[in-house]
Formats: structure tokens, sequence, C-alpha cells
């Protein structure tokens, strides 16, 4: 790629992003912008102009070497220095105030892409620095996505319905061989430190289920008295679904003898052929043991994503090493709901699973730990100061991620009570030799 195809590239990584967060912002009023809909989020505010605050810190003063544009705001906006909670009292940038903000931030951005060099100093090196901040601004829009999830009132969000899965029957496990793989990566030129360095890892035969689980399974377990079972349930998680009065997916409700649940505002009947979503690892863990599986392990969602048997290489993507298409994957909020299981025929692994990118983030029976080598790039808070921590793994990006922030190596993760964010999953279990 050429530099001024890769500064073309980052521009409309750029403006697609912008496009995206004004989108969700001006979706409400300023009422809503300022409300925080939950404790666990922040308000729809404080959000966008942290999105610029850490643009201004990254591209305006770090890379372009320019003045400060709020310097008096970087402690407001600085996300360790206030839990989501106590936000709403901080002193805020108003809707006009933050919108008038992120404009001027992201004007003085595109002058320093126009200017800076895109090599000779490893932040900058294939646009790092600009795919990093892509990357923390989509994943920002995510996190408001979330909270219009939880939003009351009337939808203002709309979209079309994704594609429907093809008609034919497809094995409910896929078979994916022993041996070692390439895991992570070295070459990837915007992948984040947690993601480095590519080093390999042995993992031995699996079976993994052809697609998420999807609602209809999971209305099974529900019927067969699963959340009232504490067979199913590790010790921890028996006890938060009883502390929490688990009793179904979050923003589920029951309608007699059935449920519906609520979408961005859409009180309609649960779908049974899409993935289920909003449960959180506790949940999955127990279906999973329920249906005499558990859940996959991140090394092995990683080999039956990437790993080709014919080459014995790793893909970027399970269909290969092109960027994703609408005909890949559900992602970037095109639709407001994942797509039924067996959807994306074309962004199927080279062993035959579906939907590992987009739809939903799978939870994973593993920890956030560093791999091998692992180096901190470019500071410790992104990744560092959370190894080790109340932390499951979530893989694959779900429809409200965005092409730039999911990828085969992408490493997500999560405390295993969360249900607010766009996670489902899928079992695995041994292979067993006779």
């Amino acid at each position: 790629m050429t530099t001024l195809d890769l500064r073309s590239a980052i521009a409309e990584a750029l403006e697609r992003s912008r496009n995206r967060s004004t989108l969700l912002t001006d979706a409400v009023d300023d009422d809503d912008l300022v409300r925080q809909h939950s404790k666990l989020m922040s308000p729809l505010v404080w959000d966008l102009a942290h999105i610029g605050n850490q643009e201004e810190l990254w591209l305006v003063r770090d890379v372009g070497g320019r003045d400060p544009v709020r310097q008096d705001i970087d402690e407001l906006y600085d996300a360790f220095q206030h839990p989501r909670a106590e936000r709403p009292a901080l002193p805020l940038l108003n809707p006009v105030e933050a919108r008038t903000y992120v404009r001027e931030v992201r004007d003085k951005v595109f002058d320093v892409l126009d200017r800076t060099p895109l090599e000779g100093r490893r932040l900058v090196e294939n646009g790092f620095a600009f795919g990093m901040i892509v990357q923390h601004e989509q994943q920002h829009d995510e996190t408001m996505l979330a909270t219009h999830q939880l939003r009351k009132g009337a939808p203002v969000l709309h979209a079309p319905n994704p594609p429907a899965a093809p008609a034919e029957r497809l094995p409910a496990e896929v078979f994916v061989p022993g041996g070692p793989f390439e895991m992570g990566t070295s070459l990837e030129p915007w992948a984040l430190d947690n993601e480095r360095p590519a080093h390999q890892v042995h993992v031995d035969s699996y079976w993994i289920d052809t697609t998420p689980v999807s609602n209809g399974q999971y209305l099974a377990f529900m019927d067969a008295g699963g959340y009232d079972d504490p067979r199913w349930w590790s010790e921890r998680g028996w006890a938060y679904r009883n502390e929490a009065k688990l009793t179904a997916p979050r923003f589920w409700q029951r309608d007699g003898d059935g449920w519906l649940r609520t979408r961005f505002g859409v009180v309609e009947p649960i779908p049974p052929d899409e993935p289920v979503v909003h449960v959180c690892y506790f949940e999955a863990e127990a279906y999973a043991a329920w249906a005499g599986k558990r859940l996959p392990t991140e090394p092995e969602w990683e080999k039956a994503a990437r790993f080709d048997p014919e080459t014995g290489r790793s893909r970027r993507y399970p269909w290969g090493d092109e960027d994703p298409t609408p005909e890949h994957a559900n992602l970037g909020q095109l639709h407001l709901r994942p797509a039924p299981v067996g959807a994306y025929p074309l962004g199927q692994s080279p062993l035959g699973v579906r939907q590992l990118i987009g739809d939903v983030w799978e939870w994973l029976d593993s920890g956030f730990q560093p791999y091998p080598g692992f180096k901190a790039f470019p500071y410790r808070e992104y990744s560092e100061v959370f190894f080790g921590g109340d932390y499951k793994m979530l893989r694959g990006g779900s429809f409200g991620t965005d092409k730039a922030a999911v990828r085969g190596t992408f490493r997500n993760w999560d405390h295993p009570i969360r249900r607010q964010i766009f996670a489902g999953f899928r079992c695995a279990r041994d292979h067993r030799r006779d």
C-alpha cells in the first residue's frame, strides 16, 4: 500500500467512526445525552468527549506535536480516574461544548494526517496511532450502542434485518484436529499489544459447535429448569444466579407461557433461530454443562477461526486474509440484531465453522493473560493492568462491532457477570478416542 493509499484508508476509517458516533449521539435529545441510563454505563455525552480527548492526546499532541486544545479537561475524561457510576456528577462538557470540541480536534487530526510521515517511529509506522484511535472510537461506539439498549423510551435507532440463513442442513459440530497452530500476530499493522506476538500453541483435538447457541436451544435449557438446577452451575455461578435472581437472558420478559424481549425500544417475540445474546459467562457455562459440553478455551476458539488445515497457516479471518464485507459477517451496526444461526456461508472457516466473526461476542473459558513475549505498547493501561484480573475472554465481535475493531486475533475481556454487552456463546467438547 502506498503512503497516499494509507492516508486515504486512515481518513476513511476516521470518517466512518465519526459518522457512527454522530448517529448515536444525534439520535437522542440533550436530556438523554447527559442522563445516565444505567450505573454500568457513562452518559453518552461523556463517551463523546472522551473520544475527542483520547484523539487529542495521541494524535494532536503526541503524533502532531501541537499545542493542547483543552488540556483543562484531561482529568475529567480519564477513564481510570472516575468510575462510570460517578461520571454524571462531574463538571462535564455539555452537548454543544462536546460536539464543538470533538469537531475542533478532528480538524486538527486531519491536518496532522496530511503532514506526518507514517514511518520512522513505531507509534506512526503503518499509521498505527491513527488505527489505535479508530479502534478506540469504534469500541466506544459499541459501548454507546449498549447504552441505547439500556435506554428507556421509544425506539430511536433503526436498521434493516440481517440476511436469512441459507436453506441447508449444517452439522451440529465441527471436528478440529489436534496439533500446533500460530496464535496471535506479529504482522497485523493495527493489532493491539495483547494480540502480539505470534506464537505456537498446541491444542488437543476437540469438537466445536458449527454455529452459536440459538434462542431456541437456550429456551430448551430454561424449559428444562436449567436456572433452578445447581447441577449445571459452577459454585460461583450459582451464587451469582441467586444473588442477581437470574431467570432468563437480560431484556427478556414473560408473556403468558412464552417470552418477549426488548431490543432498542422494540418489544417483540423471541426469534428462536437467532443466537442468544445478553447472557453472562455463568449462564453460558451452565448451558454448556446442561448440554453435556463446555465452553471453548481461547486457543480453541482462535484455532477454529483461523487455522487452515490444507496450508497449516493461520488466516487473518475465518474466510481468508481480505477485510470483512457485508457478505462475510454481521458487523458495523448495519443490523441491530444478530443474524439467524447458519447465516453468512461466505464467512465460514476452512473447517466449516460459521459466524465466528460478528453477530455476538462469544464467552470463552479462559482468563486474560499476556502472550509469551508480550510487551506493553504504547501504554500499560490498555492491556497490562488488566492481566490476571476477574475477567473472561470474549472473541469474534458482535453486530455492533466495526470491522476495524475485530479480526481473528482481536481479544476482548469483561467481568463474567456482564450481561448488557452483546455476548452469546457456542459450545465445545473433548474428542474422545475409542
